[in-house]
């Protein structure tokens, strides 16, 4: 690799860093007005859409760390949004009426508010990204 390729891989790298920590930080402003967090909010979509889904399962979609999980949890079980049942050895979550409601109500909003992060792109342009980024996909090993 030449230094001229590395130097546009470094500046990609900050340049998607950039834009991901705006985003939490844009999204988390958004969400408080549901009392949510970005990762409270992964979580709700996450069980919402599985129903019922188990804590490890959901560790593996999450964007949070392992260690984060239980505490997340935790918490959102406090709020009364989520509720864990332990069947045997797994324990699984689903969300309580007050979470299926909560995730009624601020999911769409959510959605169209990601969707203006991307007004700027054309439906091509998206397309486009999406196929770029997913050839980025990271693997933990």
């Amino acid at each position: 690799m030449n230094h001229k390729s590395n130097r546009l891989d470094l500046m990609l790298w900050f340049r998607l860093s950039r834009i991901y920590n705006q985003s939490i930080r844009l999204s988390n402003q958004h969400l408080k007005e549901w009392g949510l967090t970005a990762a409270q909010f992964d979580v709700l979509v996450q069980v919402g859409i599985n129903i019922k889904i188990s804590q490890q399962e959901l560790g593996e979609k999450l964007f949070v760390t392992k260690g984060n999980i239980t505490q997340l949890l935790q918490k959102m079980e406090r709020m009364n949004l989520i509720e864990r049942e332990q069947d045997w050895k797994t324990k699984y979550i689903s969300l309580t009426p007050e979470g299926r409601e909560l995730y009624r109500e601020v999911v769409p909003v959510q959605e169209e508010f990601q969707g203006e992060q991307f007004k700027s792109l054309t439906p091509e342009e998206k397309t486009l990204l999406n196929q770029l980024l997913k050839k980025l996909k990271y693997e933990e090993e």
